[in-house]
């Protein structure tokens, strides 16, 4: 492959050179997009495995997202709030034990294969159900993907499968891979884990560990005349405070993911060239939590787990962590969610007075030095405002005479203390919203969940009730009566706080205003940005 290397403030010139001979006139330009032009992003991370139908995170979508496709993406407009990609019809079966799926005509691999429903079968199959992080849950009942044709691939399921739940979980959960290179070997250590090969409007075409990602233009996309891009280039930047100097010395056009701090947004948002996007996140929403150890005694007591939520000022937390760019969270499902939230739960106003009182019922009276009892908090490692509200907690508690001691890992550690070890006693977690509940929010507090599983309930947490009801809306096929368990399911987890809901966030764009086509589906920056162009003026 070709050396490519980035060069202080040559990013907007070779756009500019690359649209020369494309460029279309000042007037027209306002009403079509431009062709040609190079993307450059800022990456805050570079994930070990680029496979998103192993790995269903943004970390991974935001890269490969451009390269693998899913059958379906989200939507403002769309039927059932999706737009085809790999397929172009959906639809299940009354009684929950099949789905069927037309495929897209005329897609071919970046390799120049056919694809076809195998590929569809053998990912379902042989890697979202045993291997994915979340679809192996979402997955776990199917039994068999038919092929009778090269276009149809129809999910068999043994046990009722709600297709509710499977058609909101298409755009995170239904990354196809080619059969032809995954077939022969380990899928876990395959090559193209790291190089995908995939159907999207962009080639993988080299990465240097530590400088950045570059994707390069599919002339054979399937999308008429997309896409418009000629190259996207991730530049690794891990130190979110540079993003902003990057975007204004004008060595990146796009800070995506909130890679601008967001102390930074009020002045970049005034730096004439720059804009500042809010929309675009809506399916990608954020939780900010409160993990609890439901082995430690004291946390075991109810009473207890109410206090904590009383001594939480969530108001402040979205003023000062967040600078108003959050909200105060009522429980698991996020207000932004229309299909399945609910306002009517318990609620716990921020008083230091109740608290005490409860830790004083639960008989933990303060001791000669104030303290009722010591506990170990660790906050996830993976943003400033998870680390930030960690410090934050820590001095709530104090004032109610909990005296939490900070531990602060890197991802790796956190991730073994908390789902493995279960080394800890409070942890800071900012799990994410992706549509369903039974995607990746009933397993916080599900109980049954092996040890070692990530964003999953590993604080010992058991409750029949709620099992009960998390187990009946699994293979409720009545839409309406599954959004009604769930409702119901918020009201339980509110009412016995296995763990404690504080905020919710969406991220943040910052783009030059050149990049056109920003934000036009609720999972933009892990969407494929098939129709995003460069505006050369």
């Amino acid at each position: 492959m070709s050396e490519f290397t980035l060069s202080r403030r040559q990013v907007l010139a070779g756009s500019a050179a690359l649209l020369a001979s494309t460029a279309l006139p000042t007037m027209a330009r306002a009403q079509a997009p431009a062709k040609g032009g190079r993307l450059v992003v800022a990456a805050d991370s570079e994930p070990r495995n680029l496979n998103p139908a192993i790995v269903a995170s943004n970390g991974v979508f935001f890269v490969s997202s451009k390269v693998v496709e899913t059958l379906a993406e989200a939507s403002y407009d769309g039927k059932d709030g999706l737009d085809p990609r790999l397929a172009v019809s959906w639809e299940g079966a009354p009684d929950g034990l099949s789905a069927t799926f037309r495929l897209r005509e005329g897609v071919k691999w970046h390799d120049g294969k056919p694809f076809t429903s195998a590929d569809v079968a053998f990912s379902a199959l042989n890697v979202w159900k045993p291997l994915q992080n979340l679809g192996r849950t979402v997955f776990k009942d199917l039994e068999a993907v038919d092929t009778p044709d090269d276009l149809t691939a129809v999910f068999k399921f043994a046990a009722p499968t709600p297709f509710q739940l499977i058609r909101n979980a298409l755009p995170a959960l239904s990354s196809v891979v080619p059969k032809h290179i995954y077939e022969t070997g380990k899928i876990e250590d395959n090559p193209a884990n790291n190089a995908p090969v995939g159907t999207g409007p962009f080639k993988f075409a080299e990465y240097k560990p530590g400088q950045y990602y570059r994707l390069a233009k599919n002339p054979d996309y399937w999308g008429e005349g997309e896409p418009y891009l000629d190259e996207i280039v991730y530049q690794v930047l891990p130190d979110r405070a540079s993003a902003a100097s990057a975007l204004e010395a004008e060595e990146i056009q796009l800070a995506a993911f909130s890679a601008v701090p967001l102390a930074d947004l009020d002045r970049i948002s005034k730096v004439p060239g720059l804009k500042v996007v809010t929309k675009g996140y809506e399916g990608l929403t954020y939780q900010l939590v409160v993990e609890i150890n439901h082995r430690r005694k004291e946390l075991a007591d109810l009473r207890v787990r109410r206090a904590i939520a009383h001594a939480i000022d969530k108001d402040f937390v979205v003023k000062t962590v967040f600078l108003g760019y959050a909200r105060a969270a009522t429980g698991p499902v996020p207000t932004t969610d229309p299909q399945f939230y609910t306002a009517d739960v318990p609620t716990y106003d921020f008083s230091v007075d109740k608290a005490n009182a409860l830790l004083d019922e639960a008989g933990y009276k303060r001791a000669d030095n104030g303290v009722r009892f010591t506990l170990k908090l660790l906050p996830a490692p993976y943003f400033n405002e998870t680390k930030q509200f960690g410090d934050y907690l820590r001095q709530a508690l104090a004032k109610v005479g909990i005296d939490a001691r900070l531990v602060n890992n890197d991802d790796a550690a956190h991730i073994k203390a908390v789902y493995t070890d279960h080394d800890f006693d409070l942890a800071v977690g900012p799990p994410v919203f992706r549509g369903d509940p039974a995607i990746s929010t009933t397993i916080l507090v599900q109980s049954g969940i092996p040890d070692g599983v990530p964003f999953s309930n590993q604080g010992g947490y058991h409750n029949d009730e709620l099992d009960a009801v998390i187990a009946k809306a699994a293979v409720e096929l009545d839409a309406d009566k599954r959004t009604e368990l769930y409702k119901d399911f918020q009201k339980k987890v509110v009412e016995d706080l296995p763990l404690i809901n504080v905020a919710e966030w969406s991220f943040i764009s910052v783009a030059s205003d050149k990049v056109k086509n920003i934000a036009d589906n609720p999972r933009w920056a892990v969407s494929n940005w098939a129709d995003t162009w460069l505006d050369q003026v």
